[in-house]
């Protein structure tokens, strides 16, 4: 079995499981956000008339997606998480960051399975969990019984070879990937990263990756913990019962990808699978740059941006706005003087959370106007006016660009 389909068979009690099989499956953590915490909080106790959730300790509540509260309805539907949060005994974060991050730095584990109220909760696959997003009805029932059901999925494996080269990140990796794929080219599929490169690369280059396989429509990620993941973690058993997958394994599927090749690259409007070299389109006039999200919000990604505005300004008449992926992101950027550097450049800085990404608090498009970004999404409409662009791109291409006014690859 593929590592996906050892913890999932662990989870339903089975000595093994076979992809299209669906099982049951009891689940360790369960996470929502206040995107859609209003509906799961009614289907909860409207529907399925569940009194008390099945355990306090592994329900977590975020809100990160509207911060601090927009309008009346926002902090309404806020009220209504803490009210929540405290009948029930249930950690609630608010102010400290996009979901993804805080539950990888203080909730999950090598080896669970990890239900979230939001697709990207495929980022876990980081550290070798099994994590998927599902809606609110399905996250109501396991609210209050700890279990769900799944389709064991088939694995793409995507094997990582080579060295990139200066400018290239793994943005621009899995921007190529899902190029390749199409946005529904690993539906209800595990994409499974390993190679050389992907040794090679920090958690939070992993949490890239990880974090966009829903944009090739797939259903989970997975990276095989190693000594990087060892260190985040400490030896202390996490993988006891868990095998490297042998080579015979079944694979639906096997890519190889040299990354040495590869050019730093683009998602242009208004899919994420409209792949493009970033000096195809050079010279396009942006309105907003931004970078964050939990797909580049990380400490990493902030260096790379500051490294580039650095004694720079940000170009009259565009807004660059930067939102750390959580406190503990933004409390290094900090103590590293990056902030400044920000600031100085002509950015705004904003609190940790979901921000421009999910386009209904901060940074707001108008008709007509174009944003490049490192998030994940560039549907029409994601951040504002359905009459406005979003380019997808890696921290360095957002803040290069941010510079120049006009999509760039070209500054250090």
């Amino acid at each position: 079995m593929t590592l996906t389909e050892q913890i999932i068979a662990k989870h339903a009690g089975k000595r093994k499981v076979i992809p299209g099989e669906i099982v049951d499956v009891d689940v360790d953590c369960l996470m929502i956000n206040d995107a859609t915490i209003t509906h799961t909080i009614d289907i909860f106790k409207d529907r399925f008339n569940f009194k008390n959730v099945w355990d306090s300790e592994k329900i977590i509540l975020i809100n990160d997606h509207q911060v601090p509260a927009d309008s009346v309805n926002t902090a309404e539907v806020h009220q209504k998480a803490r009210k929540f949060a405290l009948e029930q005994g249930i950690k609630l974060y608010e102010n400290e960051g996009v979901c993804h991050q805080v539950m990888l730095e203080s909730h999950v584990k090598p080896g669970d399975l990890v239900i979230g109220a939001d697709s990207h909760t495929c980022s876990y696959g980081c550290i070798g969990a099994v994590s998927t997003g599902m809606g609110s009805t399905d996250v109501a029932a396991i609210m209050g019984s700890g279990k769900t059901w799944l389709k064991v999925p088939e694995t793409i494996h995507i094997i990582l070879k080579g060295k990139p080269k200066n400018g290239v990140y793994a943005k621009d990796i899995i921007l190529h990937i899902i190029g390749e794929l199409t946005a529904s080219g690993a539906s209800y599929r595990t994409m499974e990263f390993s190679g050389e490169t992907v040794r090679g690369m920090t958690i939070s280059e992993r949490f890239t990756l990880c974090n966009m396989v829903i944009e090739a429509g797939g259903k989970s990620a997975m990276i095989i913990p190693d000594e990087r993941v060892t260190e985040m973690f400490g030896d202390h058993h996490l993988y006891q019962g868990f095998f490297l997958p042998a080579e015979n394994t079944g694979y639906a599927k096997t890519m190889e990808c040299d990354v040495s090749n590869l050019n730093p690259k683009i998602a242009c409007p208004h899919s994420v699978d409209n792949i493009k070299d970033v000096k195809d389109v050079e010279g396009i006039k942006i309105d907003q740059a931004f970078l964050g999200a939990c797909t580049n919000g990380r400490i990493d990604d902030l260096r790379i941006a500051a490294k580039i505005l650095k004694n720079r300004k940000v170009y009259p008449g565009v807004r660059m706005l930067v939102t750390p992926a959580s406190v503990k992101e933004y409390t290094k950027a900090l103590k590293e003087g990056i902030i400044d550097i920000f600031i100085k450049a002509g950015a705004t800085v904003n609190h940790p959370g979901c921000s421009t990404c999910w386009g209904a608090c901060q940074g707001v498009l108008g008709r007509g106007q174009k944003m490049i970004s490192s998030a994940n999404r560039n549907f029409k409409g994601r951040t504002g006016s359905p009459e406005s662009e979003i380019y997808l791109a890696s921290p360095a291409t957002v803040a290069a660009s941010a510079i120049r006014g006009r999509i760039t690859g070209g500054l250090k």
